[in-house]
């Protein structure tokens, strides 16, 4: 049985409610994943035999991955009774198995990589430009036009209603990019493809095409949890709309309106008003923080109160005890950005080894923080940049990929082109990818198989390599469901080949086959019990970052914007200064505007990752231009008046 003891009385009595729909308010390092897991553990153990399911949708894979672990350790007799995952997955799931209704064959990819997204809109401009209005202006660029674009889909604008839209908002050439809009959406289908954004418009019209299909879903998952929902944009607000209306008795909550930092993406505030008022949501706080030393949590709650577009709520409440240690909260200027970041990395260099791998370095932008692993480095630190990465960079794992994406579509032009640059990287076997697909078009063939064709014939002395692509790729394309086999021989038959292989290549390799197995064990644990196609693992995949792990003692370099979610024992915050953190765009908003509060928000996300100590650090110069400290460090107290 689950056990209540492990909670405090707000955290007990989120896990208890049964009041209707709640909105649970929960601070960094409140144990909001406790509570969320906690929730779902109990749900289940008190339903032991009934059918109906609990879906949990949160906003990255990591998340979900953590919070299925959980639940998994405590029941795990029950978890194919809980859906555990992030809205993008879930929205793929539903057109897999119900997108046919509305001409959207479940096979579709999901295209990741954004200059596969330009170069499909930049095709669409040419056809435009040919078809419908004459000459297009230079200046509407793939570039300059995606991000328009993506604005219309993540607001959830129809075809029909675009042009309205755009000319009610007094955009100039609305026509045209009215046109743009549905011509982009539409060749999306021919290609049988989706992004990101369209998932969840697409799901989301579905169901609005289909009231039966929502319905059903309602009837499915009668207990619907939402993690970070501070991050919602509109159209995934819409899609938890759909699901949960027209009972939203068991919807259960959790955000914070404190760490809303992707405005830039579509969250905003106002959206969590609208949650409290669109399902007359009652709302409890976790104010009590279980992470952060109290002198941290005393300048959090300094900074973030000059935030008036917030909800009412009690401040945080350290429960840390109070240490001696003068060292907790340190504040270093310095005449440049040289010096800065050199002491910076001198300092983590003068701590014990083991409190060398609890350190992190935050900063705004990548640019500084290029600037401080390279500094780190050449002081013999090794460092790990965190970024997001949607695409593997090793010869082996991108064959892999192309051929997996050239199975599951036989007429993916751009995949048969990255098999043979990987293959030609790999063996150094040059194959005309223009002939094969000649070729492949004129016998009427897949371009699989030509390509197969062509390694036979150009490889002749190489027994391992003809072996691999006789044996195992055949065999593949004949059943696709053996991805997890294709995989183990590619990688047997590359590392054969290490002799050859540069050493640097090799360790790439070695990091995103790690990445590879890791992945491939958490799409496993989501979909416990079903056996997936390859268009349901090519999903799954496509749908998780590619970035490597971190080695064991590598410092992290991350965006504000990458550490959320996660805490380390020391925090560098470094960048403190006015056009930086605040950034240049938001000063220039002005002091009020909802663009310096969200930059207040990072700073506030910043700070509270810190486990045992934070340190803040400012330049007087930056990249040759004169700097004032942050604001920030004014409105927490750390510096006197500044002019």
């Amino acid at each position: 049985m689950v056990d209540l003891s492990i909670l405090n009385d707000s955290q007990r009595e989120a896990v208890e409610w049964q009041n209707g729909p709640l909105l649970v308010l929960a601070g960094p390092g409140s144990g909001k994943t406790k509570v969320l897991t906690t929730r779902v553990v109990r749900l289940l153990e008190k339903s032991q035999g009934q059918n109906f399911r609990i879906l949990a949708l949160t906003f990255t894979n990591k998340a979900a991955g953590e919070m299925r672990s959980r639940v998994e350790t405590k029941v795990p007799d029950e978890m194919s009774r809980v859906r555990l995952t992030t809205f993008h997955s879930y929205a793929a799931e539903i057109l897999q198995q119900y997108g046919s209704n509305a001409g959207i064959r479940p096979d579709f990819q999901i295209l990741t990589n954004e200059s596969d997204r330009k170069a499909l809109l930049q095709d669409v401009l040419l056809a435009v430009n040919k078809e419908s209005f004459g000459a297009v202006p230079e200046y509407f660029t793939a570039d300059r036009l995606l991000p328009l674009i993506d604005q219309l889909l993540e607001r959830c604008v129809s075809c029909e209603s675009v042009l309205q839209t755009l000319k009610a908002t007094g955009v100039e050439n609305a026509e045209l990019i009215a046109e743009l809009y549905c011509g982009y959406r539409g060749e999306l289908r021919e290609r049988n493809s989706l992004d990101f954004p369209s998932l969840i418009i697409e799901a989301l019209e579905l169901l609005d095409k289909f009231p039966k299909l929502a319905t059903f879903i309602r009837r499915v998952y009668t207990h619907v949890l939402i993690d970070e929902f501070q991050d919602t944009n509109l159209s995934q607000y819409k899609l938890l709309k759909k699901i949960v209306t027209p009972n939203p008795e068991t919807l259960f909550v959790v955000a914070d309106d404190d760490q809303i930092i992707y405005q830039w993406n579509g969250a905003s505030p106002e959206r969590l008003r609208s949650l409290r008022a669109d399902f007359n949501m009652s709302v409890r706080q976790l104010p009590e923080n279980y992470r952060c030393p109290p002198r941290v949590i005393e300048l959090a709650n300094q900074l973030i109160q000059h935030n008036q577009d917030r909800a009412e709520k009690a401040p945080l409440r350290a429960m840390k005890s109070e240490t001696d240690d003068e060292n907790v909260v340190r504040v270093q200027g310095f005449s440049d950005f040289e010096e800065e970041v050199d002491w910076v990395a001198q300092d983590v260099l003068g701590r014990p080894k083991h409190e060398q791998a609890k350190c992190v370095v935050l900063a705004r932008t990548k640019r500084m923080l290029d600037e401080v692993s390279s500094c780190m480095a050449k002081r013999g630190l090794e460092v790990y940049v965190g970024a997001r990465k949607d695409e593997f960079v090793s010869a082996p794992l991108r064959m892999l990929y192309a051929i997996l994406r050239l199975v599951n579509s036989s007429s993916d032009k751009s995949a048969l082109s990255n098999l043979c640059k990987a293959f030609q990287e790999i063996s150094g076997v040059v194959i005309d990818v223009t002939q094969l697909d000649a070729r492949a078009t004129a016998g009427n063939k897949d371009a699989i198989w030509v390509w197969m064709e062509d390694v036979a014939d150009t490889t002749s002395g190489d027994s391992s390599t003809r072996a691999f692509v006789k044996d195992t790729v055949v065999a593949f394309v004949q059943n696709p469901s053996s991805y997890e086999s294709l995989a183990r021989a590619l990688f047997a038959w590359y590392e054969g080949l290490v002799g050859s292989i540069n050493p640097d290549e090799i360790n790439v390799y070695n990091e995103e086959k790690q990445t590879w197995n890791d992945i491939c064990i958490d799409i496993a644990k989501q979909h416990t019990g079903e056996q997936l196609g390859l268009y349901q693992f090519m999903h799954a995949l496509d749908l998780h970052s590619k970035v490597s792990p971190k080695r064991d003692g590598a410092i992290p370099c991350f965006t504000i914007h990458t550490s959320k979610g996660m805490e380390f024992g020391h925090v560098y915050l470094i960048g403190m200064v006015e056009d930086q953190l605040p950034s240049w765009g938001a000063v220039k908003k002005g002091p009020s505007s909802p663009e310096i509060q969200e930059e207040r928000r990072d700073c506030f996300v910043a700070i509270t990752r810190a486990q045992q100590s934070l340190t803040m650090t400012y330049s007087n110069a930056l990249w040759g231009w004169r700097k004032k400290p942050s604001r920030f460090l004014r409105e927490m107290g750390c510096l006197g008046e500044m002019g």
